[in-house]
């Protein structure tokens, strides 16, 4: 029954999927949670090198690298899925979506649990990295490219490298059902204008009768990007 709902679930949540017949015979999505649930059956009975051969030959098949250690809630979302990367330690939510070319992954440095945690109703936009033991709060939402490098708190939208919240929302919200992944702030654009705005000013003082002096101006320029 669960598998059933999972594909039942990616059909209501993709528009191109026209029946659940189809997203069982022809979604890879479909098939890596298949997979992964045979290679995790067999991680957790300390079937080890049975695991990941289940879990490599997944990869090959499907274009998507989940580690058999790693634990998924239910009704998860993969859309297209070819690049995605899960760390052994990961740990998914309920009702998730993640976009392709995201890693769930470890910085190379931790040991025990070093990979991320995600709550229930995450979306993760395309090509995004989230790395070492953080974790992302539910019905976070976080946007495409983006390096998540610290923990995330729930009801957010965070975006960029490294990765800022640029949104909090109090109210009940559910980001893994909204599949629009475009409107979202620019942060680099917003900063990059307020910096361009404030050297204006200064080029202004320096034109004036006694313009600011090169410390006077230099100090300015670090605290305006501060």
């Amino acid at each position: 029954m669960g598998l059933l709902e999972d594909a039942r679930n990616i059909q209501r949540k993709d528009p191109a999927a026209r029946s659940v017949l189809e997203v069982m015979l022809l979604y890879p999505g479909f098939h890596i949670l298949v997979y992964h649930r045979i290679a995790h059956w067999l991680f957790q009975h300390k079937h080890f090198f049975l695991a990941r051969w289940v879990s490599q030959h997944a990869r090959h098949r499907t274009g998507i690298e989940i580690h058999p250690g790693a634990t998924i809630g239910k009704c998860l979302f993969i859309d297209h899925g070819m690049g995605i990367v899960f760390g052994e330690t990961t740990e998914i939510g309920d009702n998730c979506t993640i976009y392709h070319g995201v890693t769930l992954g470890g910085t190379g440095k931790d040991t025990g649990k070093r990979h991320p945690t995600l709550g229930n109703n995450v979306l993760v936009g395309a090509g995004t990295k989230v790395l070492g033991p953080v974790y992302i709060g539910d019905n976070a939402r976080v946007g495409a490219g983006s390096v998540v490098l610290h923990n995330l708190p729930a009801n957010c939208t965070a975006v960029g490298v490294p990765a800022e919240v640029v949104r909090i929302n109090n109210k009940a919200v559910n980001p893994a059902d909204d599949l629009d992944q475009q409107d979202l702030p620019d942060i680099t654009a917003q900063r990059l204008t307020a910096l361009d705005q404030r050297l204006s000013k200064l080029e202004k003082a320096a034109q004036g009768d006694t313009p600011p002096s090169a410390e006077q101006i230099a100090a300015r320029v670090q605290q305006s990007r501060r």
